[in-house]
């Protein structure tokens, strides 16, 4: 089932108290980028985050789900309704996360 544009919409509005959140469709799902590194996505309607210290400190219940058949588990954020919740979150989360991986410029033939 792909997340629907609707619930894309509301995440974004959610955290709207936030700078530099970008989002990328893939396969029906959506990446979302946090200050340029990807902290989760909107999977099935659902948001998950990725399973950083200080998100499982933060959120009040962890939930561990797969965001699809294959990948590596993620947290389960119930709480999107709070927009300084979802603020707190992705704030605390951001140093945790890995910086975004450099574009590898493909070599030219002539550089061989």
């Amino acid at each position: 089932m792909a997340s629907s544009k609707e619930y894309l919409q509301f995440i974004l509005e959610q955290l709207s108290y936030l700078e530099e959140i970008r989002y990328r469709a893939m396969m029906g799902e959506y990446i979302i980028y946090y200050r340029g590194k990807i902290i989760g996505g909107i999977y099935d309607d659902r948001l998950l985050v990725k399973p950083t210290k200080s998100a499982v400190s933060y959120i009040k219940t962890v939930t561990y789900e797969l965001p699809y058949e294959g990948a590596k588990e993620m947290l389960l954020v119930k709480d999107v309704d709070g927009k300084e919740y979802l603020s707190g979150l992705f704030n605390v989360m951001y140093d945790e996360l890995p910086a975004p991986k450099p574009h590898n410029k493909k070599k030219s033939l002539n550089n061989q």
